[in-house]
């Protein structure tokens, strides 16, 4: 048994660990929050601003990638509006079947009138919690979490850990610190001190690690206590096959089998920054097959066109998962998760439980 169709796939519970805020927003929401703020977007048609927002996304470059978040960060500078995105990001990926969710947001971005990080951090973690609300109410369930990430191309780490930090003791929603941005000449060396605060604080921490230089950046992240590597695909380098199909791992790849690191992928985006050829070449299967604690996630779902129901179909059906594959690559994420670990538990049963009657 495996996945037929989108419907089918919907009908999947998922996770997803690698999802940005302020890279999910509807089409819609940004047309309407747009105008209330006289901002001017490039189209003003849904479907071409659609087709923009995409084809930014897959000019694989990620410095061009990123450029795009101007216009979704415009308009996500107040807390009502904030709040609101962050509603809609649970609302919708409940609607997609994610069960268990971690988002990830920078709130240095949504400064820009003033706002404190503070204030924010609770617009998220208030919208999040509206969103299960409302799903919890018509029937559903669905848990999401937030990763509060310092941009690494800035200086405000240690701000950004130390906001980490004393959150987390007052909003349980908050719960892992982040590196993210622009990575090629930004290794996370560059953020020593915050990471080592992270560490000396127990604090969960995921890096960004999909750029060049391959193995450098993810072995500079696994230095500096990262838990688990966002993205990760250019791991693949660390492993060579040998013509009977048997893998040779190198020391680093050795040590992510090893020791369990999750690697959140994302192989919709991972083509489109250039990171692997084409879908087809995507190593997530051969290295799901192989041991790791790989996940299948949407990292922009409005930039990169997915939802996590059609990247996970196009990720089945690419590389002919089983139903076993399948729910291998759910329950990876959500053990792998930040929210404590008896949330997890009784999700990962539930999950199971569902696969066990064909979800």
């Amino acid at each position: 048994m495996t996945i037929a169709d989108l419907d089918a796939a919907r009908a999947v519970p998922k996770a997803l660990l690698h999802d940005h805020l302020d890279g999910g927003l509807r089409v819609a929401t940004i047309m309407e929050l747009a105008g209330e703020i006289g901002w001017a977007l490039p189209r003003t048609d849904p479907q071409e601003l659609q087709v923009w927002f995409t084809a930014g996304a897959a000019t694989k470059d990620l410095l061009q990638y990123l450029a795009t978040f101007e216009h979704t960060l415009a308009v996500m500078q107040t807390e009502a509006h904030i709040e609101r995105v962050a509603y809609e990001c649970a609302v919708d990926l409940a609607a997609d079947g994610v069960v268990y969710a971690e988002v990830r947001f920078a709130p240095e971005l949504h400064q820009q009138h003033g706002l404190t990080l503070d204030a924010v951090a609770r617009a998220v973690t208030d919208g999040f919690r509206r969103g299960e609300r409302d799903v919890a109410a018509a029937g559903g369930s669905i848990h999401v979490f937030a990763i509060i990430c310092a941009m690494r191309t800035e200086q405000r780490s240690m701000e950004i850990a130390q906001l980490v930090d004393r959150l987390r003791s007052v909003d349980d929603k908050v719960v892992a610190f982040d590196l993210a941005g622009a990575e090629t000449g930004w290794p996370p060396s560059l953020h020593a001190e915050a990471l080592a605060f992270a560490r000396q604080r127990h604090l969960n921490v995921t890096i960004h690690a999909s750029e060049p230089p391959d193995l450098e950046l993810i072995d500079d992240a696994l230095v500096h206590g990262a838990h688990r590597i966002g993205h990760g695909v250019r791991l693949q380098r660390d492993i060579s096959w040998r013509p009977d199909g048997t893998a040779e791992l190198g020391p680093l790849a050795r040590y992510v089998l090893d020791r369990q690191v999750h690697l959140e992928m994302a192989p919709t985006c991972h083509v489109q920054v250039g990171a692997v050829p084409s879908f087809e070449e995507h190593p997530i299967a051969r290295m799901l097959r192989l041991g790791f604690s790989v996940g299948v996630n949407t990292d922009n779902r409005l930039m990169s066109d997915v939802m996590p129901s059609s990247e996970l179909l196009a990720v089945s059906r690419t590389f002919g998962l089983s139903w076993a594959d399948v729910e291998r690559l759910v329950t990876n994420a959500i053990e792998s998760g930040f929210a404590p670990y008896e949330l997890r538990r009784r999700v990962v049963d539930q999950v199971r439980a569902r696969f066990a009657v064909g979800a």
